[in-house]
């Protein structure tokens, strides 16, 4: 053990020259200049000697030796991040929390995702767009972490453009405990509960931003509530509310999400909100939805709506959905794929503002049709996936939609 390490050790569990008088090891004389150090290491069980009695301070360690040590120190509440940090493969591999580690290291994390897409349109002009988002993270406390995301968008069609070089707030939230309660407040991500929305299409009710704050209790049996405002696309920094999507009124919404035996989950959704734009819509919509995972490997997914509303054109509209899941690529498993297929009838008014990525994702005109779609990961961290939409608007006379979409999605 080298002199500065036996040091460095020694001031972090804030060793004083007369902490032990007593000499722990053999080998190890009052006068040697690490006797205070190893003294105090050994009484707090950070390091031990040999058999027989002696030290062997002279004798070479090997990376995992001086890991175990690291390890022990940080159990015992020393403040030794640069260690930690040095050393973090061999705790891992020695069984140690590296999530403990790398928050003692450092409180923020920043993670990210770019994303370049490619559509093709049937009647109408491509698009093809690159997405970076940048995640920062940061703890609180035990029970208490903060979220952002920052978002950029770079349009290649001209007729998209218009965001260039804008990089906004997209999301401001913080997630914790209270008592038995998990709390989340702030701009987040807001998906509808509907078992289809696990597909990668994204929701059928809603799938964009809010403000709002949202309580789960439970775990077999699961109780989850939001309330809040709906917003718009374009981010914090954007012209406002409602802008540019058929978004933006006020909203609560409640979920029962419970187990039925080992392959099946059903839950039942409850939306009140008002859907925005020029004219807002009040709307009460109803969601019944269920999951069964035959095996590790196949999920079939089903859902029906019922929608009340005070426009008298779409009050008592209904709907219905059915999708299947098999497989799935995972980001950090190179070769992994997966494959989403869905069917869906769903009248008009139901669809707020769906996450889909066909021709008019965020249209809340009815649709009915399928979509497929296929994710490959082609390198760790690297995953490609295409998609193709085949669906008519349910209140046009010719509003047959086909869409091929594809994406290759970096994270980091």
């Amino acid at each position: 053990m080298k002199k500065s390490l036996v040091l460095a050790m020694a001031m972090a569990l804030g060793v004083t020259a007369s902490a032990y008088a007593a000499n722990p090891f053999s080998d190890v004389p009052a006068g040697h200049w690490a006797y205070d150090s190893i003294s105090k290491l050994a009484a707090a069980g950070v390091v031990e000697g040999y058999p027989d009695g002696s030290f062997k301070g002279e004798n070479l360690m090997t990376r995992y030796e001086m890991a175990q040590i690291v390890a022990k120190a940080m159990a015992k509440g020393a403040n030794v991040d640069a260690l930690a940090a040095e050393f973090a493969q061999e705790l891992d591999n020695l069984g140690v929390r590296v999530a403990a580690l790398e928050k003692k290291v450092d409180n923020v994390k920043i993670t990210g995702q770019v994303r370049y897409n490619y559509a093709k349109l049937n009647g109408g002009a491509d698009a093809d767009m690159l997405r970076t988002r940048l995640w920062i993270a940061g703890q609180v406390n035990e029970d208490w972490k903060y979220t952002a995301m920052l978002e950029n968008r770079q349009n290649f069609k001209s007729s998209n453009k218009g965001e260039e070089g804008d990089v906004r707030f997209q999301r401001a939230y913080v997630d914790g405990k209270l008592g038995g309660l998990k709390v989340r407040a702030g701009r987040s991500g807001f998906t509808s509960w509907n078992a289809l929305s696990a597909l990668s299409f994204g929701g059928e009710i809603y799938d964009t931003r809010a403000d709002y704050g949202q309580i789960q209790y439970g775990k077999d049996i699961q109780l989850t509530a939001a309330v809040g405002k709906l917003a718009d696309a374009t981010g914090m920094l954007g012209t406002g509310i409602g802008s540019d999507l058929s978004a933006g009124g006020d909203f609560w919404a409640v979920n029962v999400k419970g187990d039925l035996g080992k392959i099946a989950t059903l839950n039942v959704g409850y939306y009140d909100l008002n859907d925005g734009g020029k004219i807002a819509v009040d709307k009460e919509i109803i969601n019944v939805g269920l999951a069964l995972k035959l095996n590790k490997d196949f999920k079939f997914l089903a859902d029906w709506y019922k929608l009340n509303s005070d426009d008298d054109v779409i009050d008592g509209n209904q709907g219905w959905g059915l999708g299947v899941a098999i497989k799935g690529a995972k980001a950090a498993k190179p070769g992994s794929w997966g494959i989403n297929a869905k069917y869906i009838d769903i009248e008009d008014g139901i669809m707020v503002s769906n996450g889909w990525n066909h021709s008019d994702g965020s249209s809340s005109a009815g649709q009915k049709g399928w979509a497929v779609g296929g994710y490959y990961t082609i390198a760790k961290n690297i995953v490609a996936g295409v998609e193709y939409y085949s669906t008519e608007w349910k209140t046009k006379a010719d509003g047959h939609q086909e869409t091929l979409w594809s994406q290759l999605v970096f994270t980091f």
